[in-house]
C-alpha cells in the first residue's frame, strides 16, 4: 500500500505553567514488611499481600485552568471553566487582568453536572452559559452575582454548542444530538424549537443573528444555513467539504469557515465567494466595526485579517504557538482573545505584537480534571496527560510540574530519553526531552485529526499512530513516523471505509494489529456492519489479513497482542474476546459493564473499564473482576500502569492519581468512593 506523505513542523516554544502541588508520593507507605517465618511463609504472605485497603491516594491526577466559552461586557471578560464539576464563571477585569470573582454553576434539577460551557453571550446586561455534557442554559447576573438556571435543552450527554444574541435581547442556541436552533425569550421564559434544518444533522456548531435571521453552522452536513426568526424558514447559504464550525455576521454579508475554506456570502445567498486556506482551519471570527474581519486559525494560533473582495488572508501575528481561540474582539487597533488553555492577550493589529497572560497566573480557580493519557517511565516518572498540559511527577522524590502542550494528549510512548504524545485536534504529534522542551515532528495531515493510539516499534525505530478523521468521514489511517526527522508514511483506509481506534504492535514478527470503527468520525452513514481487525506487515507495508471478529460489533475500544492470541475490547458493544491468530477463530468471549484499554502483565492479561463503578478485569477464559469502584473519570479510555515486578499498578480512583493493588491472586478489591473534599 503506497503511502501518502505528511510534512513535518518545526519547534514549538514551550512556557512552563504554574507548579500545582500535590500530597508527596515519596512519602506514602511501601506496603506490607517482609515475612520473616519461613513455616508459615506461604499462607501468612497471601493474608498479608490481600489485607488492607489496596489503595493508595495521590491527590488530583490532573489540575486545569483550561476555558471553554469566553465573552466580553463593559470592561470584564467571563469564561467557563472546562472540565471542571461544576465549571466555574469568572469575571476577569480586562484592564488589570486578574480575576475579579467566580461563581459555580450549579447543578440542573434533573439532568446531572456540567463539566463547561462551550457557548455564552450577553443581552440585556447579563451573561448566558450553554453547558454540556447537560444541555442547560445559565444566567449570571454581573450586578447581584447571582447565576441562575433558565432551561435544560435535552438529556445527559447533550451539548448546547453555540449562542448568540440577536439585537432585541433573545437567546439562540444550536445544540446537540438533535441538531436544532432554540429561541428562548428572557422576558417571558419562552422556549421554541426551529425545525429540521437538514435531515440527520446532529450539530449546530456555530450561531450568529441579528434583526431578522439566524444563521447556523452546521457540522456533519457541513451546510450554512440561514433562519427566518418569524416563520421558521430555513434557506441554505453555502455548502463545505466539511463542518461549519465558526460563523459571524456584519452588514449584508455572512462569514463561515469550513474545513479549509472561507465562504463570504451576502445575506441574501447572492455574491458568494470562497478563500481557500490552503493547510489552515479557523477557529473563530471576529468582526470590526469598519467590516474588517480577524480569523484565529489551526493548528498554529495565527491570526488573519480579510474584507470581502480580498483573495487570500493577510497575517496579522500569533499570539502564542500552537493555542486554540475561544473568542475575538476587535476593539480599535486592539484585538483581544482568549486561549483554550487557559490564557487571554491582546495583539496590536498594526505590529502584531501580542501579550499573553495565564489564567490561573490572574486568579482564576483551577480543580481536578479527567486525565487524558498516562504513562508510567521506568517506576521513576509518571505522566498525566490534561487539557493543554502534562503533568510530569518525580515517583522517588515527589516533586512535580506541570507544562502546557498545543492540545489534548491522546497517547504518550517512551523511546529513549525522550517522550512522544499524538495531539487532539491538530493531528499532530510531538516530541517532549528531559528538559520539558516540546518539539513538533509535524501533522498527520489527510483529515485525520483524532489520533487514538500510539505506539513505538524498537525495531524499526518508529513510532505508529491509528487515527480517525474528524467529522463526517469514514477513512482512518496508519502512520509510520520517524521521530528523528518527522517523515510520516499515512496510509490513509487502510482498513477499507473504517476509522482506527486501537493498534498492538508484535515488533518480533514486525506485524502491527489494527482495531477498527465503522463509524468513523462520526456524521457519515456506514457502510460496513461490523468492525475489522487487520495484521499490517511494517516490512512489505501491506495488509496481511482482514476479519471481523464479531458480527455486528461496530466499534473496537482497544486490541492487544500476547502469546499468539489477539484480545479485543468492544466500544459501543461493551464485551471482549480472545482470538487465536494461528486459525484466526474465537477461542473466548464475553460481556462487559463498559470500555477501556488493555495491558499485559506478568503473563496475564488485564482490562479496566469504564461503568459499573469502575471495574478490572482479567481476561482467560473469562473476565474475572480483580477489582472495582475506581470510578468513571478518564476523559479518553480507563488504563492501567503496573510497576515493574509488581501487581500495583497506577490509574484513577475517581479524579485522584492512585496506586492500586490489583493482585489476581486475592479476593475482588473494593475501592472505598474518594473521600470529599
Amino acid at each position: 500500500m503506497p503511502p501518502s506523505r505528511s510534512p513535518r513542523a518545526g519547534l514549538v516554544t514551550v512556557a512552563a505553567l504554574p507548579v500545582l502541588l500535590v500530597p508527596s508520593i515519596a512519602a506514602a507507605a511501601q506496603g506490607p514488611p517482609a515475612e520473616r517465618s519461613p513455616a508459615v511463609q506461604s499462607s501468612r504472605v497471601q493474608e498479608a499481600r490481600c489485607e488492607g485497603t489496596g489503595v493508595q491516594r495521590f491527590g488530583p491526577a490532573s489540575v486545569t485552568g483550561a476555558i471553554v466559552g469566553a465573552v466580553t461586557h463593559e470592561g470584564r471578560g467571563y469564561v467557563v471553566t472546562r472540565g471542571l464539576k461544576p465549571p466555574v464563571l469568572a469575571e476577569i477585569d480586562l484592564a488589570t487582568r486578574k480575576t475579579l470573582r467566580s461563581v459555580r454553576l450549579p447543578d440542573a434539577p434533573a439532568a446531572g453536572e456540567a463539566e463547561g460551557a462551550w457557548a455564552m453571550a450577553v443581552a440585556g446586561g447579563k451573561i448566558y452559559a450553554g453547558t454540556y455534557p447537560v444541555p442547560d442554559l445559565y444566567r449570571f447576573d454581573p450586578a447581584t452575582g447571582e447565576v441562575e438556571h433558565l432551561a435544560s435543552f435535552g438529556g445527559s450527554g447533550g451539548y448546547i454548542w453555540s449562542l448568540a444574541a440577536s439585537p432585541d435581547g433573545k437567546i439562540y442556541a444550536g445544540t446537540y444530538p438533535d441538531g436544532r436552533v432554540r429561541e428562548y425569550d428572557p422576558a417571558t421564559g419562552a422556549v421554541r424549537v426551529f425545525g429540521v434544518l437538514a435531515a440527520g444533522e446532529r450539530y449546530v456548531r456555530s450561531l450568529t443573528v441579528d434583526d431578522h435571521t439566524v444563521y447556523a453552522g452546521l457540522l456533519d452536513k457541513a451546510k450554512l444555513v440561514a433562519i427566518d426568526r418569524v416563520s421558521g424558514a430555513v434557506r441554505e447559504l453555502a455548502a463545505g467539504g466539511t463542518g461549519f464550525g465558526a460563523v459571524a455576521e456584519h452588514g449584508d454579508r455572512v462569514l463561515g469557515a469550513s474545513g479549509n475554506t472561507l465562504f463570504d456570502v451576502r445575506k441574501d445567498g447572492t455574491d458568494a465567494r470562497r478563500v481557500d486556506l490552503g493547510d489552515l482551519t479557523l477557529d473563530m471570527i471576529g468582526f470590526a466595526g469598519d467590516g474588517t474581519a480577524y480569523v484565529s486559525s489551526r493548528p498554529r494560533g495565527t491570526i488573519y485579517r480579510y474584507r470581502t473582495g480580498d483573495t487570500a488572508l493577510t497575517e496579522v501575528g500569533t499570539p502564542r504557538t500552537g493555542e486554540e481561540t475561544r473568542r475575538l474582539v476587535p476593539e480599535g487597533d486592539t484585538l483581544l482573545g482568549f486561549s483554550g488553555s487557559g490564557g487571554m492577550w491582546t495583539m496590536d493589529v498594526r505590529t502584531g505584537q501580542a501579550a499573553f497572560t495565564d489564567l490561573i497566573e490572574a486568579g482564576l480557580p483551577t480543580g481536578s480534571e479527567r486525565p487524558q493519557s498516562m504513562l508510567l517511565d521506568r517506576d521513576r516518572t509518571l505522566y498525566v496527560g490534561g487539557h493543554f498540559s502534562l503533568t510530569i511527577r518525580d515517583l522517588r522524590g515527589g516533586d512535580q510540574r506541570r507544562i502546557w502542550l498545543p492540545g489534548e494528549p491522546k497517547d504518550l510512548v517512551r523511546r529513549g530519553d525522550k517522550i512522544y504524545s499524538a495531539i487532539y485536534p491538530s493531528g499532530q504529534i510531538i516530541e517532549i526531552d528531559r528538559r520539558d522542551r516540546v518539539r513538533s515532528l509535524g501533522y498527520l495531515g489527510h483529515g485525520q485529526q483524532r489520533p487514538w493510539d500510539l505506539e513505538y516499534d524498537p525495531r524499526t525505530d518508529k513510532l505508529l499512530v491509528a487515527s480517525a478523521p474528524l467529522g463526517a468521514g469514514l477513512k482512518g489511517a496508519l502512520s509510520v513516523v520517524d521521530p528523528d526527522t518527522g517523515e510520516m508514511d499515512v496510509y490513509v483506509d487502510v482498513i477499507p471505509d473504517q476509522s482506527l481506534m486501537s493498534l498492538s504492535l508484535d515488533s518480533r514478527k514486525g506485524v502491527v494489529y489494527l482495531g477498527g470503527d465503522v463509524l468513523g468520525g462520526g456524521g457519515a452513514p456506514p457502510v460496513k456492519t461490523s468492525a475489522s481487525v487487520a495484521a499490517f506487515d511494517l516490512r512489505s507495508r501491506k495488509v496481511l489479513w482482514q476479519v471481523d471478529p464479531v458480527a455486528g460489533h461496530r466499534t473496537f475500544q482497544d486490541v492487544k497482542v500476547h502469546d499468539g492470541v489477539l484480545y479485543g475490547v468492544y466500544k459501543r458493544d461493551a464485551s471482549w474476546f480472545a482470538m487465536d491468530l494461528a486459525t484466526r477463530t474465537i477461542t473466548h468471549r464475553g460481556p462487559l459493564p463498559g470500555y477501556g484499554e488493555l495491558t499485559v502483565h506478568r503473563g496475564r492479561v488485564f482490562t479496566s473499564v469504564f461503568f459499573g463503578g469502575g471495574n478490572v478485569y482479567e481476561l482467560g477464559t473469562e473476565a474475572r473482576l480483580v477489582a472495582t469502584g475506581l470510578g468513571n473519570e478518564w476523559y479518553t479510555n480507563p488504563q492501567l500502569h503496573f510497576e515493574r515486578g509488581s501487581w500495583k499498578a497506577w490509574a484513577l480512583a475517581g479524579r485522584d492519581l492512585a496506586l492500586i493493588r490489583l493482585d489476581p491472586r486475592c479476593p475482588t478489591l473494593t475501592i472505598p468512593p474518594t473521600p470529599p473534599t
